[in-house]
């Protein structure tokens, strides 16, 4: 799968996701600072799913109506650096292609999938 990785991600995420054999694009190293409709926007081009921390991209998405390819928001504060790229993986694992076109919020013992946005 391909996906862009907000600067907001852990970057032990985006090691675990590259390791796994997906297609992994950073804000870090392609243009840090950028606005959260530039990130969408690049994820759009490149029709990649975005995986995120910041929770301003559900309001982008559901009140502005912007036009995703699939946002993957990870909300898995308090849990340890090595945790998190793990339960990432699973849920990408296990979920493939429903993620598409979705809304997803990863939570220590929920996911939460919305789809057709």
């Amino acid at each position: 799968m391909k996906f862009v990785l907000d600067e907001s991600v852990d970057a032990p995420i985006a090691e675990r996701l590259k390791n796994d054999g997906h297609n992994v694009s950073c804000v870090w190293d392609l243009a840090l600072g950028i606005s959260d409709e530039e990130v969408l926007k690049l994820a759009n081009e490149t029709n990649a799913l975005l995986i995120t921390a910041d929770r301003d991209f559900g309001e982008l998405v559901f009140r502005m109506k912007k036009l995703t390819c699939g946002i993957i928001l990870v909300r898995l504060s308090g849990l340890s650096v090595a945790k998190k790229p793990e339960i990432v993986s699973e849920v990408i694992s296990k979920y493939g292609k429903e993620l598409s076109d979705s809304f997803t919020v990863i939570t220590p013992g929920l996911i939460r999938i919305r789809n057709k946005i």
